[in-house]
């Protein structure tokens, strides 16, 4: 039986290496996958971080799950197939990005291990920071930034993470940012080191 793979001809080889836009860049490639539940501060710390990297003459991009959700993957809800799809999608962006040599930074909630181990398998682990970004449901529905957990409470959104659908504590994350333990400059401040220290290897 054919498969529509066997009309594929990659030509990676023949393409200009990873090396050389690193090397135009002056770093690094790597991506950032920062996880957690709606609330807990991915969003804002992965723009805070953009903008503190991007001062310090760093190529950052990134990928944050509404934005991806109103273009990209669009056509996509949030059934498990849908959730796997999506998170698959943006694991091999983000691998694009990372392989020209930008550091990519991904804010999505990615709920349980099974998906953090679909991005890892992707991307790779030489190439992977996972930064969990943690906050309790009750302290994110008390922030509630874009008003989820109000719509959430009035039964206006369906299958939402954290208590239709289960969020799942992470295995081994690369780091932890404990953003109810942690002020927001406390937070980057540890997230930047770590980012560093990887982009730097």
């Amino acid at each position: 039986m054919s498969s529509h793979l066997d009309h594929i001809y990659p030509v990676f080889d023949k393409m200009l290496p990873r090396e050389a836009k690193e090397e135009l860049l002056g770093q690094r490639g790597a991506v950032i996958w920062m996880y957690g539940l709606s609330g807990s501060g991915k969003s804002t710390l992965a723009n805070l971080l953009e903008r503190r990297l991007h001062e310090a003459g760093r190529m950052v991009k990134v990928l944050d799950g509404d934005n991806i959700r109103s273009g990209l993957n669009s056509n996509l809800g949030f059934s498990d197939e849908d959730r796997q799809e999506n998170i698959r999608r943006v694991a091999e962006v983000a691998k694009l990005f990372s392989e020209a040599g930008i550091i990519t930074i991904t804010s999505f909630i990615t709920p349980n291990n099974e998906l953090r181990d679909l991005a890892r398998g992707i991307i790779g682990n030489d190439d992977l920071l996972e930064v969990y970004v943690k906050a309790s449901f009750e302290t994110c529905a008390e922030r509630d930034p874009k008003g989820l957990y109000a719509k959430v409470k009035a039964g206006e959104v369906k299958q939402f993470t954290g208590k239709d659908s289960a969020f799942e504590e992470p295995n081994n994350p690369d780091l932890v940012v404990d953003t109810e333990a942690l002020s927001e400059e406390e937070s980057l401040s540890l997230l930047l080191e770590a980012v560093q220290a990887k982009v730097s290897a």
